[in-house]
């Protein structure tokens, strides 16, 4: 017989989550159902190392996989030609300027396998609402005035949380990771969740985690006092050309 799935609905935002142990192996890491995407919940589940997985049509779903994608922020791997191409382009990364944008570029992104996006209104409205709050990021790619790629995701501590990514030109996405992935780095932030595996993600360097190993590291990095607040200045405008080095 199969266990039933706790249901949040009547749960209080800021009320612990099911325990990550107890998640479905199939299909692997469905944790709860319900509940309500409200920043406190969010920002709860993800100091629990869960986050909101689901389509239109479907009951808000909470995953918590095993094991868990992640790159280190030191481990992103570009090939030597791409490398090539980004010394000599005239790319431009900045942050939060256009997270509203980003976010509708990933939500309509064809996706190999998947008919339609996850990324549904409701979610709009809620990450929007987070970055409004200082604790959810973009990093776009531009090329004059151009949005060309992007990232984003959710920061609690030192910890960001990726959710999705896109590219209108292509390298675009693998610039805004490997952007990411160096500027966390130089900030001493060790990792990005990328929650589930692609082979993309895979040529990239992911990592796979085991479900313990992730949570114990989440559990140390929300700890760490980061004020949240727009990251415009704090990365400034960082020139594509440098990610084709080293």
């Amino acid at each position: 017989m199969s266990r039933r799935l706790p249901f949040l609905l009547d749960t209080a935002p800021d009320a612990p989550f099911p325990d990550p142990r107890l998640a479905l192996r199939e299909p692997d890491g469905l944790l709860a159902v319900g509940g309500d995407l409200s920043p406190q919940r969010l920002l709860n589940a993800y100091r629990s190392g869960v986050f909101p997985w689901y389509s239109d049509g479907q009951p808000l779903l909470w995953w918590s996989p095993d094991p868990r994608t992640v790159f280190r922020t030191d481990g992103v791997r570009l090939s030597t030609r791409f490398r090539r191409q980004l010394r000599g382009s005239g790319w431009v990364l900045r942050a939060d300027t256009a997270f509203a944008q980003v976010m509708q570029a990933c939500a309509s992104a064809p996706r190999p396998g998947q008919d339609g996006t996850w990324i549904t209104s409701e979610m709009l409205d809620a990450y929007l609402a987070l970055h409004q709050l200082g604790h959810a990021h973009s990093l776009e790619v531009w090329d004059g005035d151009a949005l060309i790629g992007g990232i984003y995701g959710v920061v609690i501590g030192r910890m960001f949380f990726g959710e999705s990514m896109f590219s209108a030109v292509s390298g675009g996405s693998k610039a805004a990771l490997a952007g990411l992935a160096r500027t966390l780095a130089d900030w001493g932030w060790p990792l990005i969740d990328a929650q589930v595996d692609n082979d993309h993600l895979g040529r990239m360097g992911a990592e796979q985690w085991p479900r313990a190993e992730f949570l114990a590291l989440v559990a140390k990095q929300v700890q760490f006092d980061e004020a949240p607040g727009s990251w415009t200045a704090r990365l400034g405008e960082l020139p594509g050309s440098t990610l084709g080095h080293g």
